[in-house]
């Protein structure tokens, strides 16, 4: 097996330079376009993905799926990545990159197996780093995650709820009698992944998320402390490998009743 931990500042120091040298100079001032999706990309998602290919390769030599590949080229690198295979996500929350919002991140994660063992997501407006390997726990800028004490209750919650995949009873009984206090939604699926790994959200709910999406952030909030399934499985890891939901929390307690009540309401 790969010795994946040794790669961890060299995988910081390329993010945070793509992030400083390709995104940030291009904040605002680059035109979008619409993938048949719908969803959005610019000439900086491009210029960071090709970025940072360039520079994992050099630290490990392996296939990397990015998100601004096509499914063809994703799926080919997917199937003989098995030994190690590098996750990018160039600009994770583009809309809100597109639109002035300070709300985006740079994704990175190692993978061995099918399962992911290092992460580090970049959010370059707050100039946070958030990181971890499997095994070696989650930091962000050097301090151990979670920050902050986490709520005791689900009646006390901060959710991070992303209303657009659910099913019409759940988001009924979400909009009508939530079980958490408050909620918020801002657009970027791994920086959600790290503010419940900090603490600062309690707990979450996506109806999907593409690979590049969970695949380091699920990895910094296991290592917080944290836990997570979908909503058809309790092993999260069960199920469709490139579109993903996600119930998640950043403590036990907190996660048992989450999964609870969104079970008891689909």
């Amino acid at each position: 097996m790969t010795e994946f931990a040794e790669f961890l500042p060299a995988v910081i120091e390329a993010v945070k330079l793509v992030a400083e040298k390709e995104v940030i100079p291009r904040y605002l001032r680059v035109a979008h376009h619409h993938k048949s999706d719908g969803s959005v990309f610019t000439e900086a998602d491009i210029a960071a993905q090709e970025s940072l290919t360039e520079k994992l390769t050099k630290i490990h030599t392996c296939p990397v799926v990015a998100e601004e590949m096509t499914q063809e080229q994703q799926l080919q690198q997917w199937r003989v990545g098995d030994e190690g295979l590098w996750c990018i996500d160039p600009i994770d929350g583009t809309s809100n990159f597109v639109n002035g919002l300070p709300y985006f991140s740079v994704s990175v994660a190692f993978m061995q197996h099918g399962r992911s063992v290092l992460g580090v997501i970049y959010d370059p407006i707050a100039d946070e780093m958030f990181y971890a390997k499997k095994g070696g726990g989650a930091f962000l800028n050097g301090e151990r995650l979670p920050i902050k004490e986490y709520s005791p209750h689900l009646g006390n919650a901060l959710a991070s709820v992303n209303f657009t995949y659910l099913n019409g009873n759940l988001v009924q009984s979400l909009a009508m009698s939530p079980p958490y206090s408050s909620q918020r939604n801002f657009g970027a699926s791994t920086l959600e992944w790290c503010y419940t790994a900090a603490g600062r959200f309690d707990v979450s709910l996506h109806g999907s998320q593409k690979l590049w999406d969970y695949a380091a952030g699920c990895l910094i909030l296991e290592e917080a402390g944290g836990l997570m399934c979908t909503l058809e499985h309790d092993d999260f890891w069960v199920g469709p490998l490139w579109e993903r939901s996600v119930i998640a929390a950043i403590n036990p307690a907190l996660f048992a009743a989450w999964k609870t009540w969104i079970k008891g309401r689909q």
